[in-house]
């Protein structure tokens, strides 16, 4: 039995581990998403994110857009505005998500991918 080569050069593979360089250019990334995106929001959504902890990461090639919220009141009040949030987003990343986690840590996350916009057309 014959091992089959590749087809692709070693320089042409994936890398195993991310560089330095990889690592900080994917911030760098997050950084501009996360500036463009909240640039893109109204007042509303802009008081709302104030009193929340959010940011853009990226795990397996897939953006999301983490927002932490502080209380109750605040968890309804950001998943009330998840649409228009997730229209300003896909206006700059096709293929994205967020996901509104609340206060209490035992509970579930709502995640949404941006790709799912039609479905909620009614909430606008």
């Amino acid at each position: 039995m014959t091992k089959k080569e590749s087809q692709f050069h070693a320089d042409d593979k994936h890398p195993i581990q991310p560089t330095s360089a990889d690592i900080m250019l994917r911030q760098q990334l997050e950084h501009s998403i996360s500036k463009y995106f909240y640039e893109g929001c109204d007042r509303i959504i802009h008081n709302l994110l104030s009193n929340c902890r959010w940011y853009a990461t990226t795990h397996a090639s897939i953006l999301t857009l983490v927002i932490e919220c502080p209380d109750q009141v605040t968890n309804w009040q950001i998943l009330q505005q998840i649409v228009p949030m997730a229209n300003v987003l896909s206006g700059i990343v096709s293929s994205a998500k967020i996901r509104i986690c609340p206060p209490d840590h035992q509970t579930v996350p709502f995640e949404m991918r941006v790709d799912e916009l039609p479905v909620y057309r009614d909430w606008i």
